[in-house]
């Protein structure tokens, strides 16, 4: 994923994802995660695009990128931190450690570190309610995550 594009390159690039996926049904959520997955987010100038070979308003394309919490409108950091927030998370204690995190990395929910080094998003269940609370880095599941898990998975994104 090069960032460094020109605005025709860019334009050039979401055009031919959407072409190439707009004849699936319900085509918007894999256009959408195509484009996440070739630029890291979806940049607000494709959502008029999407809409427009779609024959959907902005207002639709923008309401999918906005309820789905998966899509992003703004680059990620290099780690993405995921933290579970569903009730067996919650009563095992997601919350203490959602603040430590917070505290350690100085953001909240929706954030980047300043160093670009971390994304914290909060996520509604990864399936481990019975290894709660759970967090996800980039990609990879943590299961009982304690103050120990905490200090390895920090120590994995600080390197």
């Amino acid at each position: 994923m090069n960032m460094r594009i020109s605005a025709g390159e860019f334009t050039e690039r979401s055009l031919q994802i959407i072409r190439d996926l707009k004849h699936l049904e319900g085509p918007m959520l894999p256009i959408l995660h195509a484009i996440q997955a070739e630029f890291g987010y979806v940049p607000e100038e494709v959502k008029p695009i999407i809409a427009s070979e779609l024959n959907l308003s902005r207002a639709e394309v923008h309401g999918v990128v906005t309820f789905y919490h998966d899509f992003r409108e703004h680059p990620a950091g290099r780690h993405v931190l995921k933290l579970c927030h569903a009730e067996a998370c919650q009563s095992m204690g997601s919350d203490r450690i959602a603040d430590r995190v917070r505290e350690l990395f100085g953001i909240d929910f929706h954030q980047t570190t300043l160093d670009g080094a971390v994304t914290l998003e909060p996520v509604y269940c990864l399936g481990l309610c019975a290894c709660a609370p759970a967090a996800m880095l980039d990609g990879e599941v943590y299961g009982r995550v304690d103050e120990h898990c905490l200090d390895e998975i920090i120590t994995e994104v600080r390197r």
